[in-house]
């Protein structure tokens, strides 16, 4: 069973039915909810996915879609040693940088993401769902 690291925009994909990238992402989770595959994200990604999920529902609901989706996937904190590798890493994005250590830290094998090129230091595989979906599922 794979065990992967999902970037804040594919769970941003889900939750706000992004109209291009929903589908797709919707596939990915349904797998894990079939535990067919084990989903992870940082803890990172649930602040900023309620600060983007709060600024288009009332504060309540936001928090009610999060709880939803919190069985999907695994939450993993985020350390100072996560940190210290982000801050001395050569990702330019810091936030992609904390999700590539936090998928070192925690021995993941894969990080899905949409937008690859952040990832290009990335020593683990990096896919988009639609391409983890027809390698390894044949979706």
């Amino acid at each position: 069973m794979d065990n992967i690291l999902v970037d804040t925009n594919i769970v941003i994909d889900l939750l706000s039915k992004r109209e291009l990238f929903y589908e797709e992402a919707q596939e990915l989770f349904t797998l894990a909810d079939h535990k067919k595959i084990k989903l992870y994200i940082s803890s990172l990604t649930v602040a900023n996915t309620h600060y983007l999920l709060a600024r288009n529902h009332k504060l309540n609901e936001a928090r009610k879609i999060l709880i939803k989706f919190k069985v999907l996937a695994q939450v993993l904190p985020m350390d100072d040693k996560i940190i210290e590798l982000a801050l001395v890493s050569d990702f330019k994005d810091f936030e992609d940088a904390i999700q590539f250590h936090t998928a070192l830290e925690y021995n993941l094998d894969i990080i899905i993401t949409r937008n690859k090129k952040d990832f290009k230091n990335s020593i683990l595989p990096v896919f988009t769902a639609k391409e983890y979906l027809l390698k390894f599922h044949g979706e």
